[in-house]
């Protein structure tokens, strides 16, 4: 079955013939392997360059590079339904390529990089991966000690990134580095290949959720690259990872929609099918109003993630404020629906054969993911202040 949705003031016909074209996809390349997938702990490496002919990893890039010139709702619109696939780790590690790893560098890198590792990367033809958390440095991005020094013509980097998706396949990592002295202005960014000598893929991780994307931990030992592999300018690194962050929480709040509508969607045909004391499930209140408070939840979410979407589109300066607040919206919105219709399921929600306990292990990580709930929470009071201050100001 399939939810019906209100009509959209923000979606047009081409975002919907880009939605009908990812759930064909999902129909053909991702739900009949999830199983699969998620046994091996990652999907094949041929399905990046499945995706790319789709025309998948590069919607909101150029046309020149081999993308379709879209925008931030298109990305909505992929991610709802990529995520529909019974493997949430897949549309992780595909997003996590052409969201994550590529914004940088479409964006701030100059044209040599961009055609030796965007345009590649938008085919599939390379898996890229975002290098940005360490050991000590997670939700205190400018607190990372990963040095790069110069040395000629070369950055020589040592030191360890971890929490990297696609990190052991990675072709090239957009790396955030510290090139300069402590603090957010001490940070660059770099393409750094995977073949470079001295570098080293540690433990692959054993997530809990999201587990046919690969996790791991990487180390860096005088690894030496060229100096003209900087993305951008020296020493701006922070400001370019900070201005993409909204990219990737808006990828979260976008699967936290296209997984709730599944779970609605599966959580009604078992309530219509199952029967207890003579009723089937949906001929009780208590569950009719649970769905309903469901459905409510899935499309208020909706709303705010779609107002996001256009405002970073129209690079209104409220995007990072209306994308901080659909994140910590969506996460706790998917988290409960995913609890509800594992209560709904009984105990055949404990049961691994069912889709519903992987959904609910896999939205565990949405409030933490891409900047936690408390992240969130500081960024819109940030702006709250700010704006009100403002206001002072001009009176």
């Amino acid at each position: 079955m399939t939810l019906p949705r209100f009509p959209s003031v923000y979606l047009t016909d081409e975002h919907e013939a880009l939605r009908n074209s990812a759930a064909a996809f999902v129909d053909r390349e991702i739900r009949p392997h999830a199983d699969e997938y998620e046994t091996a702990g990652e999907f094949p490496r041929e399905l990046y360059r499945t995706a790319g002919d789709a025309g998948f990893l590069g919607v909101r890039y150029q046309e020149r590079w081999g993308g379709s010139g879209l925008d931030f709702l298109s990305t909505c619109v992929l991610c709802e339904e990529l995520v529909k696939g019974d493997s949430v780790g897949t549309a992780v590690g595909l997003l996590a390529q052409s969201e994550f790893a590529l914004s940088a560098l479409a964006d701030e890198a100059n044209d040599e990089l961009k055609e030796t590792w965007l345009a590649p990367a938008i085919r599939g033809e390379l898996i890229g991966a975002i290098g940005v958390s360490e050991p000590g440095a997670g939700s205190d991005v400018a607190s990372m000690t990963t040095r790069a020094h110069r040395d000629g013509s070369d950055y020589v980097i040592s030191g360890q990134k971890t929490y990297i998706t696609n990190g052991t396949r990675a072709d090239f990592i957009t790396l955030a580095v510290r090139t300069g002295g402590p603090g957010p202005r001490g940070i660059s960014l770099v393409v750094f290949p995977t073949d470079t000598k001295g570098f080293q893929v540690g433990r692959r991780l054993d997530k809990l959720g999201a587990r046919a994307s690969d996790t791991g931990e990487l180390f860096f030992d005088e690894c030496r690259i060229p100096a003209s592999n900087l993305v951008g300018d020296e020493g701006r690194g922070m400001h370019y990872i900070l201005s993409h962050f909204g990219g990737e929480r808006l990828v979260i709040a976008a699967f936290a929609v296209g997984i709730m509508e599944r779970l609605i969607e599966l959580g009604i045909e078992h309530a219509h099918e199952r029967h207890a004391f003579g009723s089937s499930l949906l001929g009780f209140q208590t569950w009719r109003h649970r769905f309903a408070e469901m459905a409510t939840r899935l499309e208020a979410t909706r709303a705010l993630t779609y107002q996001a979407a256009r405002l970073l589109s129209d690079g209104d300066p409220s995007g990072d404020m209306a994308v901080s607040m659909a994140k910590l919206h969506a996460a706790a919105a998917v988290q409960s629906v995913a609890a509800e219709v594992l209560q709904l399921h009984g105990g055949y929600g404990q049961i691994e054969e069912s889709p519903i306990p992987r959904y609910y292990r896999d939205v565990a990580g949405f409030s933490i993911g891409a900047g936690t709930s408390e992240i969130m929470r500081e960024i819109i009071s940030r702006s709250l202040v700010q704006t009100v201050q403002k206001k002072k100001e001009t009176r």
